[in-house]
């Protein structure tokens, strides 16, 4: 993981749209970087609606919310509509941001070990800088968690 106070690693990767980001591009805005296993599960699903529920919140503070995977635009596509989610989904199949963020990692499941995607989030401030991080994000909480951080910072 990367911590608070390190420059975050700048990428570009599509959006559900096929839309190239890059994160630079933000430059000016607070990021709220979550990174979640794959689409359509029932922990990254609570934690999507959870971000779509308190997209208002990240609205009005003018922050700006994306997450990523490494499941394809299409798989997005389908997620983001089925579950009607507002924020920005980005599609990193070959894990250059995942990698990135230090976020691939040896996970253990069902008894059986594997490499994955650590539920993370990263919050990135207007210079780029990493802020805050929240290791090992629980899905449920994870957005209002975040809102009250931005909320303390006010």
């Amino acid at each position: 993981m990367l911590s608070a106070g390190t420059k975050a690693p700048d990428f570009t990767l599509n959006d559900k749209d096929g839309n190239a980001i890059t994160l630079s591009s933000f430059a000016g805005k607070k990021v709220v970087l979550y990174f979640y296993p794959r689409d359509n599960t029932p922990g990254c699903t609570k934690q999507a609606c959870a971000f779509a529920s308190a997209y208002q919140g990240f609205q009005e503070k003018d922050v700006v919310v994306i997450g990523v995977s490494k499941d394809s635009e299409k798989s997005h596509i389908k997620f983001a509509e089925k579950f009607n989610l507002p924020f920005i989904l980005l599609s990193d199949p070959d894990l250059v941001a995942i990698q990135a963020y230090d976020v691939w990692k040896e996970k253990k499941l069902y008894g059986k070990l594997g490499m994955g995607v650590v539920r993370s989030t990263y919050i990135i401030d207007e210079s780029g800088i990493i802020e805050k991080v929240f290791e090992k994000a629980k899905p449920d909480t994870n957005a209002g968690e975040i809102l009250e951080y931005l909320d303390g910072m006010a």
